[in-house]
């Protein structure tokens, strides 16, 4: 092979893959632009081909389960430069890792901080952080602190920390992140609530953490005694699912044989084009109902018995023995074809979650673009400080997730019961 040549093509598609993922609005710190360009990504995930390993928008799975779900991967490059951005290392800075994945990421952080000796990155997996170690070594970031132990302890030897970045998914936020994290400090976590999954920037003020941005990934779930999700399936084959989180009241006994029942469909004049983004919805549905949840349908799934907005991960309510999802009608228009948003209700509470569900469409449909702001307490806080929003009640912490309301809405408690 003619190294040369191979080097100067890996220098070729880094600059192209750094121009695509700013082109799509991410890498917009210059700092994490000229990381992301001087990084050889590639050396980083050696059984990867050039093309794979610099391919803007997706991960390179590095480590799978027995079944073949993904165990670590490196991120794709547009997720780390989105996080990347919104930690904002500044040279000095100390900074955590949570998931060393290929090492790659923590040698980002090395060349944000300046010096990798302010780094430390910790796996539960000892695989994952030999690979990782070996990879650091190799691209001269051999300073950088790699650890195999249980992320949700953090490494207090060496904090405080004035960044916390986590590459896996947590459910909740550990005690141990809040007691390492230094005044003013930040933590940019792909947290998950109510079935789906935000990389959420959370600034420190005062014993509580701030949102600054709010934007959707998906990551490889975090467990341990910090995990709250709940799983279940509704059908008897097992082939369609609900997620749900341990702060809410949901018998998934109640709901088994429900999608069998007759449904009530609702339907909200809003309208998407092809490959439009939805995930607003879901996220507003988070503030707006604590009874929100996660529908996952196997794709071979007859439509005459679930047809959710996307079948895997789309957003629903459940009560009791009811349950309505969002879902989707085709319209040709003469600008071609559009989809209609709406909601499937079955149970004795159809047609008042399919309302509700379309209720939430049109408020989100008002405001496409408009996040909340994420507010984390410790659990043992003694009162929270939002007026309307929902409460969610995590075993280690406490989310307030908050809109601000439109001019012509009264700021109140959305929540419905």
């Amino acid at each position: 092979m003619n190294t040369e040549a191979t080097a100067a093509s890996a220098e070729q598609l880094r600059a192209r893959m750094v121009e695509k993922v700013r082109g799509d609005g991410f890498a917009t710190n210059p700092r994490v632009e000229r990381a992301l360009r001087q990084m050889p990504r590639h050396e980083f995930v050696p059984e990867a081909d050039l093309q794979t390993a610099y391919h803007p928008f997706e991960a390179v799975i590095t480590h799978r389960f027995a079944d073949g779900t993904s165990l670590s991967c490196a991120s794709a490059p547009f997720v780390v430069a989105m996080m990347l951005d919104q930690l904002d290392v500044h040279p000095g800075h100390r900074v955590l890792e949570i998931g060393a994945g290929t090492g790659y990421n923590a040698a980002l952080l090395a060349e944000l901080t300046g010096d990798s000796r302010l780094v430390t990155t910790i796996d539960a997996d000892p695989e994952v952080t030999e690979q990782a170690r070996r990879n650091l070594n190799a691209a001269g970031y051999g300073h950088t602190h790699v650890v195999t132990g249980d992320g949700t302890h953090g490494v207090p030897e060496n904090g405080p920390y004035d960044r916390i970045i986590a590459t896996v998914s947590p459910w909740d936020i550990p005690p141990s992140w809040w007691q390492q994290l230094a005044p003013a400090g930040r933590m940019v976590l792909p947290l998950r609530w109510r079935g789906q999954t935000r990389a959420v920037a959370l600034a420190e003020r005062g014993g509580k953490l701030v949102s600054d941005g709010v934007e959707l990934c998906g990551f490889v779930p975090m467990t341990g005694d910090t995990e709250g999700e709940r799983t279940a399936p509704i059908t008897d084959d097992g082939t369609v699912n609900l997620h749900w989180d341990r702060d809410q009241p949901i018998d998934p006994a109640k709901l088994r044989g429900v999608l069998d029942t007759l449904h009530t469909s609702r339907w909200s004049g809003h309208m998407m084009v092809a490959n439009e983004p939805f995930d607003g919805i879901w996220l507003r549905l988070t503030a707006e109902d604590n009874r929100t949840c996660r529908i996952n349908a196997h794709p071979n799934v007859p439509r005459e018995l679930v047809t959710p907005l996307a079948p895997m991960r789309s957003p629903a309510l459940a009560d009791g023995e009811s349950l309505a999802y969002v879902t989707q009608h085709r319209h040709r228009t003469e600008e071609g074809p559009r989809w209609e948003l709406g909601a499937i209700g079955h149970g004795p509470n159809a047609a008042a979650l399919a309302d509700r569900l379309v209720e939430v469409i049109e408020h989100w449909a008002h405001a496409r673009e408009q996040r909340p702001t994420i507010i984390a307490y410790p659990a043992d806080a003694a009162s929270t400080e939002h007026d309307y929003g929902a409460t969610i009640e995590k075993r280690h912490s406490r989310l307030a997730v908050t809109y601000t309301p439109e001019p012509d809405q009264p700021a109140k408690n959305h929540q419905r019961f």
